[in-house]
């Protein structure tokens, strides 16, 4: 234990720790996602027939745009697109058992923070933020300095930079066709 007031009286201790304390938890998001969802078959298939069904989706739409485009061809590709809508759906909902596991994860790590950091400016902003960012980074901070920023901004910028990094490193990335997820977009052909 004596490395912990030599790292307490360092200057960037707290910063540091908000940093060091989000990146254990992306890992251990990560590994909980790996056991839930990405070892399973069933999201490796899923994963395949989205991929499979962009690379067709993409090449069918490269060669409808340098010829003119038949009935068939237009009926062959809306096809396409709608299986790989579903797939994506399919695979959104199969990540969904592993997100409220990650989800109670992320909220007993922040309230734990927020009791640690309660109060305490863990960085200074290098600028001077506008309303609404502003209220969120001085969150429960006492003072006047706007460029004071607490735990749960700094928290909230690390956990979505690393854990999204830490995805693509890994391979765990969405796949390049599944950008619909639970709430896709409305379909123009139908409106």
């Amino acid at each position: 234990m004596a490395t912990i007031p030599f790292f307490s009286s360092f200057r960037y201790s707290d910063s540091l720790t908000v940093v060091g304390i989000s990146v254990c938890t992306a890992v251990v998001c990560e590994a909980i996602s790996w056991v839930l969802i990405y070892r399973t078959n069933s999201y490796k298939t899923l994963r395949s027939s989205i991929d499979k069904a962009a690379k067709k989706l993409e090449t069918m739409k490269t060669d409808s745009s340098k010829i003119t485009v038949k009935k068939s061809k237009t009926k062959k590709i809306d096809r396409v697109e709608t299986s790989l809508k579903e797939s994506s759906r399919d695979l959104s909902l199969f990540k969904f058992k592993s997100g409220a596991v990650v989800a109670l994860v992320l909220f007993v790590v922040f309230g734990l923070l927020n009791s640690l950091f309660e109060g305490k400016v863990v960085a200074k902003l290098p600028f001077k933020p506008f309303g609404l960012v502003m209220k969120m980074s001085h969150r429960g901070l006492q003072g006047d300095d706007p460029t004071d920023c607490a735990m749960a901004f700094l928290y909230f910028l690390c956990s979505i930079s690393i854990r999204t990094n830490l995805q693509k490193f890994l391979g765990f990335s969405p796949p390049r066709g599944a950008g619909a997820g639970l709430f896709p977009m409305p379909d123009p052909k139908t409106n």
